[in-house]
């Protein structure tokens, strides 16, 4: 269509549940997945399934045969980690921000 932006075709770029997702970008997220492991990087995107994408992460992962807090850590990179294996989810952000993003006022 001529004259009309991308944006004006969404009408869900402007629902409040992606005002607050973009607060969360660019934030540090802690994010566990069901193995056991964590990675750390910065919040990139999420899509409709719930697949998070963080940017400069790194993996940290348990080395129990070398004692019983031992952590091996290694830097990926650009990662997607899948809604289906992620069991947490952590935003470094003040106690208010967490609370407000925790809301869902409609």
């Amino acid at each position: 269509m001529e004259g009309s932006s991308p944006e004006e075709g969404s009408g869900a770029n402007n629902s409040p549940l992606v005002t607050k997702l973009r607060k969360l970008l660019f934030r540090r997220m802690l994010v566990g997945v069901e193995d056991g492991r964590f990675f750390l990087g910065l919040f990139h995107c999420i899509d409709k399934q719930g697949n998070i994408i963080l940017q400069d992460a790194i993996e940290y992962r348990s080395t129990r045969r070398s004692g019983p807090s031992s952590w091996e850590q290694r830097g990926l990179g650009l990662i997607l980690i899948p809604a289906t294996c992620r069991c947490s989810c952590h935003v470094d952000c003040s106690i208010e921000e967490q609370m407000s993003l925790l809301s869902i006022d409609k």
